[in-house]
């Protein structure tokens, strides 16, 4: 299952402070459970085809091969650790996903 988390960071927050705890714990740590087999963060730069700024200024792709296992994952010290300092500098909506087969 992809899960898509797209969101913004809170009033106060830098870019600078997000992006190197992004690099620096968030990655590394999400990517070394169990029930990942990848986790990248992206930057919104462009709203294809428009001027406009995009409606959000991160996305991250959480590919999760095991949802029981990524509950458990979840409820880690570190991992609950990391989902509060996240919550703590962002305003976030978690998308979970289905593929669409032909």
């Amino acid at each position: 299952m992809i899960i898509f988390a797209v969101f913004n960071l809170k009033p106060g927050v830098s870019v600078e402070q997000y992006e190197a705890w992004a690099r620096e714990t968030d990655l590394p740590t999400a990517n070394s459970l169990k029930s990942i087999d990848s986790f990248r963060v992206y930057r919104s730069t462009a709203v294809l085809g428009s001027d406009e700024k995009p409606p959000f200024g991160y996305i991250e792709v959480l590919d999760v091969n095991d949802m029981e296992q990524f509950a458990a994952d979840a409820q880690s010290e570190i991992m609950q650790e990391v989902a509060s300092t996240f919550q703590g500098m962002v305003d976030v909506t978690f998308v979970m996903t289905e593929e669409l087969v032909a």
